[in-house]
């Protein structure tokens, strides 16, 4: 019996980023047309806020499935029990260990751009919120590639940057707890890997810059300064102000992205405020 039509609402966002879902129930299934307009609204708005979403792991995953096969993170001991499609984002401490990632997201970064197939999109559900902080912000690089100066863009052409999972491993950005050490069989899956410096995505066929603080490590082929100073300066031009958009969340948020369209950053919390999300990753294809 096909899924039943539901009623809901696009509102875009201002800016090039982001729009809100309201009136959807991801708790109910999802009919073929209504999930081809939130797909679009994927594509054109590269984040998407389904606002009030009380589901469950299980739907979560199930939900996520409708895009594509989901990956796994690497740290299996930050998975949810039961279900390792779902990494639990937290930086709640319990007996004296951490439940969850709890520094997830505290460089600019596009999610598993280290590998061979980076995601196509992330999404995370909002489980327990802070009373202050735990925002995350978005930034186009859509928008980046387009208004890239003359003299960027020839400096980047053709070019190719490698992606390393333990690119920023060991630095602390913020106070809180830090990563586990990883065992061989761990860094095995997280071998450095290359891709294009300016990605077409495989879908609305727009180019956009493809390299963050957090996951790029070096440009191939250019020396060592020469490729920092020109990391540094696509890193500065890539989180314009204008160009982003911050979401402060509410309870019970699905934030659905585009990690082929936009990189993101967790803003940070105090360490004593409580923050627990479940995140699920799509599988994308391989930059080009």
């Amino acid at each position: 019996m096909p899924a039943t039509p539901q009623t809901f609402d696009i509102r875009p966002f201002p800016g090039s980023v982001g729009a809100e879902i309201i009136g959807l129930d991801l708790s109910q299934p999802v009919n073929d047309q209504d999930f081809a307009r939130i797909h679009r609204a994927h594509l054109d708005h590269h984040v998407i806020v389904f606002r009030d979403q009380r589901i469950t792991p299980e739907q979560q995953i199930a939900f996520s499935r409708r895009f594509g096969v989901l990956q796994i993170h690497v740290l299996k001991q930050f998975l949810l029990a039961n279900h390792p499609e779902i990494l639990i984002v937290s930086n709640i401490i319990e007996n004296g260990e951490s439940i969850g990632l709890g520094d997830a997201g505290k460089f600019w970064h596009s999610d598993l751009s280290y590998k061979e197939l980076p995601s196509l999109g992330s999404m995370l559900h909002a489980q327990e919120l802070p009373s202050e902080g735990g925002d995350t912000l978005f930034a186009d690089m859509h928008k980046a590639w387009e208004q890239l100066p003359g003299h960027l863009r020839k400096a980047v052409e053709g070019r190719r940057a490698a992606h390393s999972y333990t690119a920023r491993y060991s630095e602390t950005k913020f106070e809180g707890n830090w990563r586990p050490t990883l065992t061989p069989e761990q860094l095995a899956q997280v071998a450095e890997v290359v891709h294009p410096i300016v990605r077409t995505h495989p879908e609305n066929g727009r180019k956009a810059l493809f390299v963050s603080e957090g996951f790029t490590t070096r440009i191939v082929g250019l020396p060592d300064d020469e490729s920092r100073d020109l990391l540094a300066q696509l890193y500065a031009h890539s989180v314009l102000p204008e160009n982003i958009y911050r979401h402060q969340w509410q309870p019970h948020d699905l934030v659905f992205w585009d990690n082929r369209s936009l990189i993101h950053l967790a803003a940070g919390c105090p360490s004593h405020l409580r923050r627990k999300l479940l995140r699920t990753t799509i599988q994308g294809d391989a930059p080009f």
